[in-house]
């Protein structure tokens, strides 16, 4: 059964944005206009019937609006990641002192590395992506968390791409969309796979709320493959979030 939303926590981008980290050749974002993408993507979340909390820009942390990689969410407790990369570490304590007041907390310890970006949860499975940015350590520590709560995991070896979520993400119960040439799709056994076609990698980051799909706009065919769910899905303009690496699922913390 998929777990529905009722919360959301956002940070708004600071001025200092474009000087994050990228993977992207798509140059530096424009900062009015991520702003302004950043701003609508708030609005349709609580459009659905989120209550958004929006945290300040957090100086001298660029990367911090993608308030995803710094916690995992459960009704039951919040998991505050140790980021893999170090200049992103800095975001911990901001993001920790607000979920504090919401659930009980547990910390990825050194030398464990996590970013929340490879963290998907399908049903009461987590499946945890070793990658760049999450090591051995970190998957394992996640994993133990979870399994005190009740849920099961995966570790899945992410290979190529920044995260996991980067190449699979869930449509809603076990439906899954991948990115076209996703290498790991046999851990997801089970599940319901919608393969997006070459050069709309982008599009495999669908963000499910509520029975709802968000979808990054400008892929036509990828919504075509995913609107044969029946489900509602909305176009997000993501044009500048994508600069920075940045996809519908890590702009927010959903719980």
């Amino acid at each position: 059964m998929d777990l529905l939303f009722s919360h959301a926590i956002v940070r708004t981008p600071g001025p200092d944005a474009g000087g994050g980290l990228t993977t992207a050749s798509l140059g530096r974002p424009d900062i009015p206009l991520l702003l302004a993408q950043h701003a609508a993507y708030i609005e349709i979340l609580r459009a659905l019937g989120l209550e958004v909390t929006v945290l300040p820009p957090l100086p001298g942390c660029p990367d911090a609006y993608f308030v995803e990689d710094a916690a995992v969410m459960t009704p039951e407790v919040a998991v505050i990641t140790r980021p893999g990369a170090p200049s992103r570490r800095g975001e911990i304590e901001s993001i920790e002192s607000v979920l504090a007041k919401m659930r009980p907390v547990a910390r990825i310890e050194a030398p464990g590395t996590l970013d929340g970006g490879d963290v998907l949860r399908v049903e009461n499975r987590f499946y945890i992506g070793r990658s760049e940015r999450t090591n051995d350590s970190g998957a394992g520590q996640l994993g133990r968390i979870l399994e005190k709560n009740g849920y099961e995991w995966r570790v899945v070896p992410v290979g190529s791409g920044l995260h996991l979520k980067s190449s699979v993400n869930t449509l809603g119960g076990r439906d899954l969309v991948f990115a076209a040439g996703t290498p790991f799709l046999d851990a997801f056994e089970g599940c319901r796979s919608i393969v997006l076609d070459p050069g709309d990698d982008y599009a495999a980051n669908a963000l499910w709320i509520n029975g709802t799909l968000l979808v990054p706009f400008g892929f036509p065919e990828a919504r075509w493959k995913i609107e044969q769910l029946s489900r509602p899905v909305i176009d997000v303009a993501m044009t500048e979030m994508r600069k920075m690496d940045g996809g519908l699922t890590c702009l927010s913390l959903r719980f």
